[in-house]
Formats: C-alpha cells, sequence, structure tokens
C-alpha cells in the first residue's frame, strides 16, 4: 500500500540554538576540519523523517479516532514504586512506573496495569548508581499512565538503545491510589520536579531527559519554565501539546464532533476517576457531588471539580492560569516540539508559533495530517515516535554543550533616558498561591 506523504514545516528562532558536538575519542585520528557547532533546529531536523501515513486515515479525525483500535503491542516491563511528596503543599503519594528487563511474575497482579509489579524494598534501596547511561522521565496524557501505547512507542527504540526511563504517573492514575483529596490538574509539576531532583541523586553521572505527551507535555513545559536556568534536564520532548487550554476549550465546543465525541470521551474518563477515589475526593468539601454527577462535557469537569479544589472562580480562568504558551518563553533547555496540524483535540490554533520564534531554545515541527498522539503509519506504527526518539538519541550521543544566546531571552531591552523603567514579560507569573487553611 502507498503512504499519505504528510507536509512537515519547522518553526524557529531565526538563530536556533548552538549545540557543539563531542570531540572524537583520543584514540580517533586527528580531523583537521575544525568541529562545526549544530543548531537545535538542524538537530530536529536530522531526526525527522518524512512524514508518510496511512492513507486510508488521511484526516486529524480519522488518525485520532484510530486509537480507540487495538493495535500491535509493545512489551514494556515496569517496577513500581510508590514516592511521598517531599513537598507539605502537594502532600500525598505518587506512582512512578522504572522500565526494566522483561521479567515473568510469580502471579499477575490484578491491582497493577499489565507487565507492572512492585519493587520489593531491597530492590528499590539498591537503585542508583555511577553509570553514565541516559535517563528519561515521561509524563502521560489526560487520564492515562505508563501503560498507554503512544507511550511505549517511544521507550521501546530507546530502550533498544540503551537507555533507562521512568514514568511519573499522575495522582490516581495507572490504577495509583490517592491519599489526599485532591487530583492533579494541568500545571501539576510538584512530582516529576520531585523525581527529576531524586534521579540526579541516585545517578549523578547520567544525563537526563524529558519527554510529555499531551497534558502531560503542558506538564512538561510549565515545568521547564518553572526551572528556568536551573533544570537538571538536558533537552525535552513535547508531542501534541494543547498549549493554551482556553483557546482548546473553545475549540472542542465550537463542533459536533469536539461536544459529542472528544470532549464527551474525555469527560467521561476523568469523571470515572473521579468515581473511583471517590472515598478520598469527596474529602474535599469544596467539590459538589451531585455536579460531578451530573458531568457530561471536559469542560464541566474542569468547572465543577478542577475549580472549586485549586481555587478558580471558573474553568476559563484554571485554563488561562495552567496553560503552557507563556511558560515556553521561560524553557532553557534544547525542547523539540511536535504538533499535527490538524489535531482535534489539540486545536493548532492554540500553539504559541510566535513565541516559539522568539526564544531560540525551541523547535516545533508541524504536520500536515497526524491527529492527536497518533500519526498512524501503514502497518500501525506511529510516526512521532520516530523523531522523538532519534532527537533524544541523536541528542544524548552526538552533544557536548549548549552555548547560551548572546541576548537573554526575554531580556528587557532599555529605551529612553538613563533611570526609567524598561518592559519586562514575566512568563512565568501565575495566579494560584496554596495557603493553609
Amino acid at each position: 500500500m502507498f503512504s499519505l506523504h504528510a507536509r512537515t514545516t519547522f518553526h524557529s528562532h531565526p538563530s536556533p540554538l548552538l549545540l557543539h558536538p563531542k570531540p572524537p575519542p583520543p584514540s580517533s585520528p586527528p580531523d583537521p576540519k575544525p568541529t562545526t557547532p549544530l543548531t537545535l533546529l538542524s538537530l530536529a531536523q536530522s531526526s525527522t523523517p518524512p512524514c508518510a501515513l496511512n492513507p486510508l486515515l488521511f484526516n486529524g479525525h480519522l488518525q485520532t479516532i484510530w486509537t480507540a483500535t487495538r493495535s500491535y503491542d509493545i512489551p514494556i516491563y515496569y517496577k513500581r514504586h510508590i514516592f511521598s511528596a517531599e513537598d507539605p503543599a502537594f502532600a500525598g503519594t505518587f506512582a512512578v512506573d522504572f522500565v526494566v528487563q522483561p521479567y515473568e511474575p510469580s502471579s499477575p497482579d490484578t491491582t497493577l496495569p499489565p507487565r507492572t509489579t512492585c519493587y520489593e524494598k531491597e530492590e528499590y534501596d539498591a537503585l542508583g548508581s555511577d553509570d553514565e547511561k541516559p535517563m528519561l522521565v515521561v509524563l502521560h496524557g489526560l487520564s492515562g499512565g505508563s501503560h498507554e501505547i503512544y507511550l511505549r512507542a517511544v521507550l521501546e527504540p530507546l530502550v533498544n538503545a540503551g537507555w533507562e526511563a521512568c514514568v511519573v504517573n499522575s495522582r490516581g492514575c495507572a490504577m495509583s491510589k490517592i491519599t489526599t483529596g485532591v487530583l492533579y490538574n494541568a500545571r501539576a509539576t510538584w512530582d516529576i520536579r520531585q523525581v527529576v531532583k531524586w534521579c540526579r541523586e541516585r545517578w549523578p553521572k547520567r544525563g537526563l531527559y524529558g519527554i510529555g505527551f499531551s497534558l502531560g507535555a503542558n506538564i512538561m513545559v510549565n515545568y521547564l519554565g518553572e526551572e528556568g536556568e536551573g533544570c537538571l534536564l538536558n533537552a525535552a520532548v513535547v508531542a501534541s501539546n494543547p498549549w493554551n487550554l482556553d483557546i482548546g476549550a473553545i475549540a472542542l465546543q465550537r463542533s459536533w464532533i469536539g461536544m459529542e465525541i472528544y470532549s464527551k470521551t474525555m469527560g467521561a474518563s476523568m469523571k470515572k476517576l473521579f468515581e473511583e477515589h471517590a472515598g478520598e475526593l469527596m474529602r474535599n468539601s469544596r467539590v459538589d457531588m451531585e455536579k460531578v454527577r451530573n458531568i457530561k462535557y471536559l469542560h464541566e469537569f474542569d468547572r465543577d471539580v478542577q475549580g472549586p479544589t485549586w481555587g478558580y472562580p471558573t474553568e476559563g480562568a484554571y485554563y488561562r492560569d495552567a496553560s503552557s504558551a507563556d511558560s515556553v518563553l521561560a524553557v532553557r533547555i534544547p525542547l523539540f516540539a511536535i504538533h499535527a496540524e490538524d489535531d482535534p483535540i489539540a486545536a493548532m490554533e492554540a500553539v504559541p508559533v510566535e513565541e516559539i520564534k522568539q526564544t531560540p531554545y525551541v523547535v516545533l515541527c508541524t504536520t500536515s495530517v497526524g491527529g492527536h498522539l497518533s500519526w498512524f503509519e501503514v502497518g500501525g506504527g506511529r510516526w512521532f515516535a520516530k523523531p522523538a526518539s532519534q532527537f533524544l538519541i541523536k541528542f544524548a550521543e552526538e552533544i557536548d554543550r549548549v552555548e547560551p544566546p548572546a541576548v537573554p531571552v526575554g531580556e528587557a531591552t532599555h529605551v529612553g533616558e538613563p533611570g526609567q523603567y524598561a518592559p519586562c514579560f514575566l512568563p512565568m507569573r501565575r495566579k494560584l498561591r496554596l495557603h493553609s487553611e
């Protein structure tokens, strides 16, 4: 069968970030030519193969709806550890699943996803080494988890290349338990922050990398922006990021298929997640259980659960505060974003293309066809796994260091007489403040 060749377009700063390649090993013969710095754009382009998709899935709706069909299996095995949150403002526990070598469990554990068992205490205590393997920290999409096939499609080539990886499951997801009265939200960066710090302590010589999918991509970009120049990750990838949640929610409500297929499906999945943990979540007196029982759509869940839980007056206020469209301007590590222009869930109109063009730290690759976390090829593979994994592999194997831009991103240019105030945009200014009751 022939393939549908989607158009790929790259969006970047006029002067992309410079990346210096690793020097050749001492045993290599001397190279008379000096090493030429790469750019973030050239690395992203060389990592991205032609986008050849299944011709029967010729638009974003068909691509996205095809994810509901049973696809081929990708066997990734995990061991789980339950972390206790260190930040008292976000007290509770969360599950992290570490990729391990295949194993045969003594008996299937029906309380965990397939191919997942818990670490024994001795196994967990033994984690950590001085090895230099690259390690990936993963954030999944809305109500997903480490079991998701789109996530495993990226993990497979990385694991085969010798990478280590772990998936930070959002609280209550992937059959994990909720131990406080709150779920996660679109800017829930506290758990990945703790895990990245923990990984740096346990594996001080490993290069750490990140990837986020859909809502997890939004959380990832918010995390990168919050960390700024102090980020412990070397580079990151995001796929199908909703970016501007307010615009995305309006786009979903604009059409029948957006409301009755996508929003209703996502609303039902979040309502189901809430019901699975109702015993704990009902401890939150700000949530009206009668309203929760009548939820049909995703924006209703965000209005009646996320808003009251986190103190937002409306779902729009929550969306605007939790979006990552401005956060991208505060990112200070190389970031490769992949997005389909026909994504029916994370609308293209919500992608901050102009903001991305203002920062040398980010490159965006868009495809004319692909849907939401789909990009199905002939045979069932997902195209986006190729540029995502190849970018990370190339960065870890070939890049020695990043050269900061000559002019810091976002630094105000002084205009007028000395002593006058210069304008300064603060991309990470947030409205949510937590306080003890």
